[in-house]
């Protein structure tokens, strides 16, 4: 019984074994660009989130964007006060993430399913791209206070992707 319970967790720990990985294949952004990563993906998600709760009647959407808006708004304040902390100026990257602009222009033309499809596919590709960032800077970021920040998301990071692949499979 032993030998098949430990049998039972190697195989449990691989698929987190090989997520840790994954996000060591990024390399931590510098401080500046950092941050305005961790901006740029806030501000998307709360306007894309605002977008959905206005354009979707689906329920997983739905939710999913309820969610995102709360949970980047505070993600955001909690943002100000780490870059606060560091004393590091908001930069934005315009090749990253993908150009959220864009994205959000196409989703305001899009309705109905194909809102829906869009916005799933959005979502996945941000959050992928924001689970990669968060665990890069959180081990191998250059500032305290932007790798707390960055060790606060990686967690929420992995349920948010998650749940974007739910909603992309799933809408």
């Amino acid at each position: 019984m032993l030998a098949r319970r430990s049998v039972l967790f190697a195989l449990a720990a691989v698929p987190v074994a090989a997520r840790a990985t994954a996000v060591l294949a990024v390399d931590a952004l510098p401080d500046a660009r950092f941050v305005g990563f961790c901006q740029t993906v806030n501000d998307f998600e709360i306007a894309s989130g605002r977008l959905a709760l206005a354009k979707s009647t689906n329920e997983l959407i739905r939710g999913y964007a309820s969610r995102m808006v709360a949970e980047h708004t505070e993600a955001a304040q909690f943002l100000v006060k780490a870059r606060a902390e560091a004393g590091v100026s908001y930069a934005p990257d315009p090749s990253s993430p993908p150009n959220t602009v864009a994205v959000i222009q196409r989703l305001n033309s899009l309705t109905g399913p194909e809102f829906d499809t869009a916005y799933a596919n959005a979502q996945l590709a941000i959050q992928t791209q924001a689970h990669d960032q968060y665990g890069a800077y959180s081990q191998n970021g250059d500032n305290g206070a932007l790798r707390r920040y960055a060790q606060r998301m990686v967690p929420k990071s992995v349920e948010y992707l998650e749940y974007a692949r739910r909603i992309a499979a799933g809408h």
